[in-house]
């Protein structure tokens, strides 16, 4: 099966570079001395530092495998901010319908590493993602979601 091509931003493409070089260098480094210095407390069964460095090891080392498997299978993607459509990258206000419109929710249409804050996420690829892309401001789309068909009407773009 072919691997899962992350769609992503120079931008995007360059932190987790960056934060995959702090990582696999800079991290390692730290967390072998923590856990070197958790060793020497004794007996490992009952350390409690020792377990914890340890875990915070394999959180790390599981970060490390998601982020090179996103570098190992990228597309640079851009958006073009001229655009009046759905594209990734934007960022889409949607009402859903039978809302009132202060219930109106932001969606980033893209990958979770680009996430701006206080933003929700639509990746591409899932129901309201696809549905939204290539769409325009007043446009109603409809997507199956697994409670039934749903319907949202875009509010704004940018």
């Amino acid at each position: 099966m072919p691997a899962e091509i992350h769609r992503i931003t120079q931008e995007t493409l360059d932190k987790l570079q960056a934060e995959y070089d702090h990582l696999t260098t800079v991290g390692r480094t730290d967390i072998a001395r923590v856990i070197e210095a958790a060793r020497l407390l004794g007996d490992l069964s009952e350390n409690g530092d020792y377990h914890a460095a340890k875990d915070e090891q394999g959180k790390m080392e599981s970060r490390i495998r998601q982020i090179d498997q996103i570098l190992r299978n990228h597309e640079i993607v851009e958006r073009d901010e001229d655009s009046d459509e759905v594209s990734h990258a934007s960022i889409v206000t949607v009402l859903y319908e039978g809302d009132d419109e202060s219930d109106a929710q932001d969606f980033f249409i893209g990958s979770i590493e680009e996430k701006p804050d206080g933003v929700l996420v639509a990746s591409p690829t899932s129901p309201l993602g696809a549905a939204l892309l290539g769409h325009k401001v007043g446009d109603t789309v409809e997507y199956e979601a697994p409670s039934g068909a749903l319907r949202v009407t875009i509010l704004s773009l940018r």
